[in-house]
């Protein structure tokens, strides 16, 4: 991006971890709102130790950190919509909230990441009840994969009505929009046969914007996980809420940016 664009582009600020190898948190949000011709602004709440095969521990800030890494951000920049990734502690859950809420913040997208892939913790058991009470009524959209619609819902997931479910349970915890990513449904949930003897994998997602549902069917590619797809998809969400886009207009181009990324990933690791 030359600097007239960049000057001249939605700023978008992002609050999360920072992963050392690239491939999820910070750094892969940075990577989408500049593809996505937005600038990135970032806060650091926690350095983590971790590669694509393993996690093996955390440095968190603390909440004097995050004050003053998002005021110094706040005093230059004039923010068009946040993204909000791992917040590992109840001190720093607290401080964003006040944060978000003393700089009336715009366009908040909250993902709540809760572990790696690889089955690391990235939010203490104690900030989970002070994200839910402080932080999730601020949010504009909230992100979860299926594990962390579970357990924000207090419910199993296992079909389309039972995600349709627990969306409105977790907007009735206050979020305006709740959008649960459907990647780690089973495969015969995420099935949709299409003629007899004809069965095609989709994938699924559930947007319950004030209980108006919409469904989104996307192509299965088949492969290998790839890591940070839902610190992209709630970054380019973000960034099409700072470019004044409507919600579900903004989640259509975040999921077809998303998909480029998976399907070249598949492609890369086919040849």
């Amino acid at each position: 991006m030359n600097i007239e664009r960049r000057r001249n582009a939605p700023v978008v600020l992002v609050i999360a971890g920072f992963d050392p190898s690239g491939g999820a948190g910070i750094i892969a949000d940075i990577r989408t709102i500049e593809a996505l011709s937005c600038t990135a602004v970032a806060a650091v709440a926690s350095i983590t130790f971790q590669n694509t095969h393993s996690y093996s521990g955390a440095l968190h800030q603390s909440a004097a950190s995050m004050r003053a890494q998002i005021q110094a951000i706040l005093a230059e920049h004039e923010i068009a919509a946040v993204k909000v990734g791992m917040l590992p502690t109840p001190e720093i859950v607290r401080e964003v909230a006040q944060l978000m809420r003393e700089a009336d913040l715009p366009n908040r997208v909250v993902d709540p990441v809760m572990e790696t892939t690889s089955g690391g913790q990235l939010m203490e058991e104690d900030a989970f009840g002070v994200f839910v009470t402080e932080l999730l009524p601020l949010a504009r959209i909230v992100t979860p994969n299926i594990p962390e619609a579970e357990k924000l819902a207090g419910l199993n997931i296992t079909d389309e009505d039972s995600m349709r479910q627990a969306a409105g349970r977790i907007r009735e915890l206050g979020a305006r929009a709740v959008l649960i990513k459907g990647g780690h449904l089973k495969e015969d949930a995420g099935a949709r046969r299409k003629e007899p003897g004809n069965t095609e994998r989709w994938a699924l997602d559930l947007v319950d914007d004030h209980g108006e549902v919409t469904l989104f069917k996307g192509e299965w590619f088949d492969g290998p996980s790839v890591r940070g797809t839902g610190c992209m998809l709630s970054s380019a969400i973000a960034c099409g809420l700072a470019k004044g886009d409507e919600l579900i207009a903004a989640i259509e181009t975040a999921k077809q940016f998303v998909a480029r990324a998976i399907q070249n990933s598949t492609l890369q690791i086919q040849k």
